[in-house]
């Protein structure tokens, strides 16, 4: 397991734990993050090349025990404050992304939140972004 990662593969680390935690990582899901690495201000000096091995990484430290409380360590690490709401926004899209929030992706949505020592407000305005964004007619 790395001592320490970019902020970058923080992100990503959110990302790809959101993904996988109900144990599938579905196309739109996946989809997702790619458009979000590809086209958010925050990833603009990222090399795309390094995101596979970073989902590589990021997965082999889950599969280990205690991994998921490894996963977030790193993140909670790695990122600057002002990025935790962020990381959080990054999260909650990547769930919201096939439209359907599963159990599982909650309970790590809520470990994140807590772990990144984030503000009520600023959960429920990201939140409440997310339903405004996804919904559907």
């Amino acid at each position: 397991m790395p001592q320490t990662i970019s902020h970058h593969a923080a992100l990503i680390y959110v990302m790809v734990t959101i993904s996988a935690v109900d144990r599938t990582m579905n196309d739109d899901e996946v989809k997702r993050i790619g458009n979000i690495v590809r086209n958010l201000p925050i990833f603009k000096d990222f090399n795309e090349d390094n995101l596979v091995h970073m989902a590589e990484e990021c997965a082999s430290i889950l599969n280990e025990e205690g991994g998921l409380d490894a996963v977030l360590g790193l993140i909670a690490e790695a990122l600057p404050v002002h990025l935790h709401e962020t990381a959080y926004a990054l999260g909650v899209e990547v769930a919201a992304a096939d439209l359907s929030v599963k159990q599982e992706e909650l309970r790590f949505l809520q470990l994140l939140r807590d772990s990144l020592e984030l503000d009520k407000l600023a959960i429920a305005a990201i939140e409440r972004g997310a339903r405004a964004r996804h919904a559907v007619l």
